[in-house]
């Protein structure tokens, strides 16, 4: 069943889609879920604002939305659709482990909302492959597939001083 949320006004008790994923709101380059269908799609905005630190090397003057980063925001879109199925527990450790197939086509300068989707292929134990798409408007930017690996037992090491 597909299910639409409004970003703008969502239910007091509907937990955010995107807290599902193992990363801080720092590093996340969706902004809202806009379509869900638990464990098999979703699709997300993002929107570049221009003051994003990473534009202000990339390049001078010129600011452009780099390609690693829309790869990173179909697999964060991937993770919110694989995390919020109600029948498989979600996935511990969830990280990016692969891509394959990616092509960049164009690009997203500032003021742009970038339209994420991702679709969920298979899964075959704790590896989940995943095929996505960018785009700006009707520009089709970027796709490719991501593949997601989690359910680590081994504990995470904090960096020591």
């Amino acid at each position: 069943m597909k299910r639409i949320i409004n970003p703008m006004e969502p239910p007091p008790t509907a937990p955010n889609p995107l807290d599902s994923l193992p990363h801080g709101p720092e590093f996340r380059f969706v902004d809202a879920i806009v379509e869900l269908e638990p464990g098999r799609r979703a699709v997300g905005t993002y929107l570049l604002k221009g003051s994003e630190d990473f534009l202000r090397g990339h390049f001078p003057a010129q600011p452009i939305l780099p390609a690693v980063i829309m790869v990173e925001a179909i697999a964060q879109v991937a993770g919110v659709a694989l995390q919020s199925d109600s029948q498989i527990p979600a996935m511990p450790d969830l990280r990016l482990t692969a891509i394959r197939n990616v092509k960049i086509l164009g690009t997203a300068v500032p003021s742009e909302t970038l339209q994420i989707e991702a679709t969920i292929q298979g899964r075959m134990g704790n590896l989940v492959q995943a095929a996505g798409s960018v785009r700006v408007g009707d520009r089709l930017i970027a796709e490719g597939q991501v593949t997601m690996s989690g359910g680590s037992k081994e504990p995470v090491l904090a960096p020591t001083a």
